[in-house]
């Protein structure tokens, strides 16, 4: 890694500061034994210029999703509990209401001090190593605005100093931001068998692409890892000083990526690479968000006009071979099997061969170098950038002790170990954060994570494998418009703790179900760990996820009841979902194409939605909350008459029928009258050409009753004696769920 010794030094002072405001906070003594350096220029600026004085203190730390509005107000204040990030599979953290009381905060102290007492002077220059410390200790406990963490502003203080570091008069700054468009086509677009560990490969593969980039901007413009304010899920936002050569240093990088992408990948991905200079003032007020925005929008415009400096390559002739039968790609010879211990493998590329040999070892990566070496032994796995005039090599290992020389960077996945960022010779390991949950086959004839089929046989009821979509509502308007104060560390912070939830807590979710969940969330089958999934993707704010399709179904639940208590409940941050049901042999790009499009049903739904059998419902229909809201003012007038009923929504009734155990025989004829009666509202609201007059009013809450009396009168009788059940299935409230509650109980029962 080649960067200028000015900008790093500027940030590693601002590193060592606030390593020894914590020291201060433990223990007095413990802060005298770090040099105290004469503040630079540069770090004067930028700690002004985000309000870092002598009188800031470290204290409890405010929820900063309690600060975001868009068309609601939270109307409670949260607080996180002082706390460290254990070393792996931390537990996801839920903020309280109660203000942490001084006692609180012991545990965390005590653990500061056994970190920081060991520290000597090879450690005191390893930014990489104090960055880390700041990360685990400092992102529950604020500094300065009770709403930022010390992280956070120690990061983006650094950035801003290490960007100044060359010119401390600057009165502008760079927002250099990227992403990889095209993701979709490159990872669900291949067909075959075992194509499960190809996705996961190609989505783990991506990451590294994005992180490649970061690399090639980092060294181009000598900058250090503290000027990275974001990186994942193919998006990248980074610090730049605003010199005469950015443009061109831009440019050079978005060029050869995208000339090395069409030729690795024939234009399925692209890289939209671009920047802004903005005032130096703007960092700490609100038009820094629209800065934000601002280059978020040069990115479309790039994206509109993906590979026009390459239209030749596009339409010259070329030859055409048998294509590969995974990625169906025809411009390479030389198939080969893809997996050579089945003789009827299909034949595949080496791009597709090596995605799904990789597949099968990312269960145990560990720790990824980077290097210009291409000859590293004892590597799993070696992952290779033929970039216009240079090759890098990502060599993953098993093993976080893995340094190899001539390394430029290790990446350690998911690690907060401060140990392993101990090196006495090297000083550029940094976490890598990764949403890699996958569950171990059980088949002894194979490796890695489970297949389609496995997945399918694990199932409760229907033998079928599920994906799951999901991602975070309106993300680009809470960015840009929902944070009261719109400043860098605010926007960092925010970016942060979404990224955590999506690839940190969901890791320990799928792995240790039964510690990571509120104690007040709704499940079905609460005893089960539910560990049959694998995460495809999992990152940024969205999610990918297939596995046995009643843990598919009832993660989701899990993680839209977890992600609304980590997120205070704030009724303006919500996700939507869409969950397709498929055979384990059934097309896997199809299949990823149906999740999408019921993720999209999910969005037309006015979003906090779930997509699911065919039908878009609010999260709380499914959950069966006690707060469902009716927004059609028509409908909620014609109801008003009713009671709402014990019993609402869907999840109760499959809950109550799944405890009372009713039998295959009961089940299916319970099911067959209940899709029944759904089909008869629909069939009679088909006829009704004006869904809001009272006519399709009536005939969608009200056409059911006769039926539904006849179908709970074949019920067994200790069904017939659960009197909420009774009444609550014959109640209007209840009518638009037969169709999803009967298809349900159905899967479940066949």
């Amino acid at each position: 890694m080649s960067y200028s010794t000015v900008t790093f030094n500027a940030a590693l002072q601002i590193a060592q500061q606030a390593i020894t405001i914590l020291a201060e906070w433990v223990d007095p003594e413990l802060a005298k034994k770090f040099p105290r350096l004469k503040e630079e220029d540069v770090v004067i600026q930028a700690k002004k210029l985000l309000s870092w004085t002598d009188n800031c203190n470290l204290k409890q730390l405010q929820l900063l999703f309690d600060s975001v509005k868009l068309s609601q107000d939270q109307d409670k204040q949260h607080y996180w509990l002082p706390k460290s990030i254990a070393n792996n599979n931390p537990v996801i953290p839920y903020p309280q209401i109660e203000k942490p009381a001084p006692t609180e905060f012991r545990e965390l102290k005590q653990q500061i001090q056994e970190a920081l007492k060991p520290l000597d002077n090879n450690d005191w220059q390893n930014l990489s190593l104090l960055t880390l410390i700041l990360e685990k200790f400092g992102s529950f406990i604020s500094f300065g605005e009770s709403d930022v963490a010390l992280v956070d502003i120690a990061r983006t203080t650094a950035a801003i100093a290490a960007a100044l570091a060359h010119n401390s008069t600057a009165t502008q700054l760079s927002l250099v931001a990227g992403d990889l468009s095209g993701i979709q086509k490159f990872i669900y677009t291949i067909s075959s068998d075992g194509a499960l560990k190809s996705l996961r490969a190609r989505s783990f593969y991506l990451e590294l692409v994005t992180e490649e980039v970061v690399q090639q901007l980092l060294t181009e413009l000598e900058l250090p890892r503290t000027n990275v304010i974001y990186a994942g899920g193919g998006n990248l936002y980074l610090l730049a000083p605003e010199t005469e050569k950015i443009e061109n240093i831009v440019e050079k990088v978005r060029q050869q990526f995208n000339k090395w992408l069409l030729d690795e990948f024939q234009g399925k991905v692209f890289l939209a690479l671009d920047h802004i200079p903005f005032s130096i003032e703007d960092i700490a007020n609100a038009n820094f968000a629209k800065h934000w925005s601002n280059v978020t929008s040069k990115l479309a415009t790039h994206k509109s006009r993906k590979f026009a400096n390459y239209i030749n390559d596009f339409i010259k002739q070329r030859d055409s071979h048998e294509p590969c039968r995974v990625c169906h790609r025809d411009d390479v010879e030389n198939l080969k099997q893809l997996n050579p211990k089945e003789a009827d493998s299909v034949l595949a590329c080496e791009t597709c061969r090596s995605m799904f040999s990789l597949g099968g070892q990312l269960l145990q990566v560990e720790a990824i170098v980077r290097s210009q070496r291409q000859d590293i032994q004892d590597a799993l796995h070696t992952i290779s950038f033929k970039l216009p005039n240079t090759n890098v090599y990502y060599h993953l290992f098993s093993t976080w002790k893995q340094i190899v020389p001539d390394s430029d960077i290790a990446l350690l996945v998911n690690d907060w170990t401060v140990e392993h960022y101990k090196f006495r010779h090297f000083r550029n390991s940094v976490p890598l954060l990764l949403g890699n949950y996958g569950k171990q086959t059980e088949n002894p004839e194979e490796t890695g994570f489970m297949r389609a089929t496995e997945m399918a046989q694990t199932a409760k009821g229907i033998s079928r494998v599920g994906f799951l979509r999901m991602d975070v509502d309106r993300l680009g308007r809470i960015f840009a418009e929902g944070l009261d104060k719109k400043t860098l560390p605010k926007i960092a912070g925010l970016s942060r703790q979404i990224s955590y939830f999506f690839k940190v807590y969901l890791n320990s979710l799928a792995a240790v179900r039964k510690e990571n969940i509120p104690n007040n969330i709704k499940q079905l089958t609460p005893e089960d760990d539910r560990l049959n999934l694998l995460f495809i993707y999992a990152g940024g704010d969205d999610l990918f996820v297939s596995g046995a399709w009643n843990e598919v179904v009832e993660f989701a639940f899990d993680v839209y009841q977890c992600f609304r208590a980590y997120t205070g409940y704030n009724p303006d941050i919500t996700l939507s979902a869409g969950i397709s049901l498929a055979d384990a042999k059934f097309p896997l790009y199809q299949a990823a194409k149906e999740s999408g499009e019921a993720e999209d049903s999910a969005k037309g739904n006015g979003r906090d939605s779930l997509s699911l059998f065919g039908q878009a419902f609010k999260w709380d229909e499914w959950l069966g909350m006690e707060n469902i809201n009716i927004t059609d003012s028509k409908i909620k007038e014609r109801l008003e008459q009713e009671t709402k009923p014990n019993l609402l929504g869907i999840f109760p009734f499959v809950d109550r029928l799944e405890q009372q155990n009713i039998g295959v025989n009961y089940s299916r004829s319970f099911v067959r009258n209940l899709l029944m009666t759904a089909q008869m509202q629909e069939q009679a609201l088909n006829k009704i050409k004006d869904k809001n007059l009272k006519e399709a009013i009536d005939t969608r809450y009200y056409l059911h009753l006769p039926k539904i009396a006849y179908t709970i009168a074949r019920l067994p009788t200790r069904v017939l004696d659960d009197a909420d059940f009774r009444t609550s299935l014959k109640n209007p409230y209840n009518a638009p769920y037969f169709r999803v509650i009967a298809t349900w109980i159905e899967l479940l029962n066949r």
